[in-house]
């Protein structure tokens, strides 16, 4: 049967259902990406363009022609952003020296003497150093019968309290969100009913921001009292 051709085999037809889909999926996570780290930069670079803005546009009415371009929006924010991240590593150099930490400790007393502003500050306070520690008995990243027993929601644990009466050991749980970690729900759960995980707080939140994508290949889902 020399000089036969064997026919090629069909080529899956692609619709336009399909590239539809596989450019969404391309570009979500791309889309995603852009939406945080866009909101961590205009939040950052909110915080020093109060003082940027005017003297940029001061340097731009002076020197129209050779530094005009100072004037544009995006160096504005490009200047703020500069400005508000050497802030930020002026103080953690400064917190890690004696006068740093005079001045913070003076600062923290002022914040305290007025009513709103120190609930909020002790509070968020409380909270950053709390997820630093572990929590005593309990893990920090843990499992809740959230919305009903037969389904889980990650945790992290902020605190463990006792009942009144009974001392029965309590925890705080967050609840975090998909895919916006900043907001969640704040849930009393028996310290008994948590499922424990060996996730740390990264994990977690990657596994949360991620929709699921970044898990592990295997999890702990049943308490080891009901097996």
């Amino acid at each position: 049967m020399a000089g036969m051709t064997i026919p090629e085999p069909p080529r899956p037809r692609v619709t336009l259902q399909r590239l539809f889909i596989t450019g969404l999926l391309t570009l979500l996570p791309i889309w995603l990406t852009w939406v945080v780290v866009k909101f961590v930069f205009v939040l950052l670079s909110d915080v020093s363009k109060p003082w940027v803005g005017p003297i940029s546009q001061q340097i731009a009415d002076s020197f129209p022609r050779s530094m005009g371009w100072f004037s544009a929006l995006w160096v504005q924010n490009t200047i703020a952003l500069a400005a508000t991240l050497g802030v930020i590593l002026l103080v953690g150099m400064l917190t890690r020296r004696v006068i740093g930490q005079r001045i913070l400790h003076w600062f923290e007393q002022l914040i305290l003497r007025i009513p709103l502003a120190s609930t909020i500050y002790t509070s968020s306070r409380k909270l950053l150093e709390i997820l630093q520690v572990k929590p005593g008995s309990t893990e920090r990243v843990v499992l809740i019968d959230f919305p009903h027993r037969e389904m889980k929601s990650v945790g992290l644990v902020t605190r463990v309290i006792k009942e009144e009466g009974t001392g029965r050991e309590l925890a705080a749980v967050y609840v975090p969100t998909t895919p916006n970690p900043t907001s969640g729900y704040l849930e009393i759960v028996p310290v008994e009913l948590l499922t424990p995980t060996d996730w740390t707080v990264d994990q977690a939140m990657s596994f949360i921001i991620s929709g699921g994508a970044a898990a592990p290949e295997a999890i702990s889902f049943t308490r080891a009292g009901d097996r």
